[in-house]
């Protein structure tokens, strides 16, 4: 496998607005990579991760994840799914169960059949999910219910239920915008770190730049589901970056002017 994503020519829009929500999008990355898409809001770049994760229909173009190409019309096959993982913005965790089980549900897709639907994991899944609460720094939190933790280590268990499913592709939604700044790049160096150390490939999104330079060895700028560029973190200039956002408030100044 040459490339961990290839994405040409996609499109889609949402039924509710029927506007182009991406736009000819064509985008390459190879395994390892660590990626970050940047652009103000409604730039496209959760409606793309999101796609990525296989869960949207009725687009336009070509996609292949990790060698396999995507159906515009069905769900990726099960066999296919756990190799992707994925961080959601809001943690997405089962807040009355303890750290540990939601931990475990990052197992399940590669678990037999009876096993995931019973939920009696083996051995071995309890060995990978333990690891990754070590990996995340939060062993000492097993036993807690999620809904007594913080926001910076209810992430950290979100990403120890990614890791815990083995991925070889980490998309991440936003992972840090509910934290404090210190916090954040606490979050990122740990998941892009994991990442790493198991040659994951990682797609994040962000809406701080500073951070995306920090973290990310290239950087895919997005505005209305376009990219806008697409280059290695040290040639990014801070005039571009300035402009991807300039230019989107700057749509926006006449739709707000003509507002009675």
């Amino acid at each position: 496998m040459t490339e961990a994503l290839r994405i040409e020519e996609l499109c889609f829009s949402h039924v509710t607005s029927g506007l182009p929500t991406l736009d000819q999008v064509t985008l390459s990355i190879p395994p390892g990579e660590a990626l970050a898409l940047i652009g103000p809001s409604g730039a496209g770049k959760t409606t793309l991760l999101t796609l990525l994760d296989g869960r949207l229909r009725a687009w336009r173009g070509r996609v292949s994840v990790l060698g396999d190409a995507l159906d515009a019309d069905r769900a990726p096959p099960r066999a296919c799914r756990a190799d992707t993982g994925f961080i959601f913005q809001d943690f997405a965790l089962v807040e009355r169960a303890s750290v540990l089980r939601n931990v475990l549900n990052g197992r399940l897709g590669r678990m037999r059949p009876l096993r995931a639907l019973l939920g009696r994991p083996s051995k071995d899944d309890l060995a990978v999910a333990r690891a990754a609460l070590a990996d995340c720094g939060i062993v000492d939190l097993a036993e807690r219910r999620v809904d007594s933790l913080s926001g910076g280590q209810r992430q950290r268990v979100a990403i120890a239920r990614c890791l815990s499913q083995e991925p070889r592709l980490i998309l991440a939604d936003e992972p840090v915008s509910n934290l404090d700044p210190a916090r954040a790049a606490e979050i990122l160096s740990l998941l892009t770190e994991a990442a790493r150390r198991r040659g994951a490939t990682t797609v994040f999104s962000s809406h701080q730049p500073d951070l995306a330079r920090r973290f990310a060895r290239r950087i895919v700028g997005m505005r209305n589901g376009r990219i806008v560029f697409d280059t290695p973190t040290a040639e990014l200039t801070e005039g571009a970056t300035a402009r991807l956002y300039d230019d989107a408030n700057a749509a926006v100044q006449p739709r707000l002017k003509a507002v009675p």
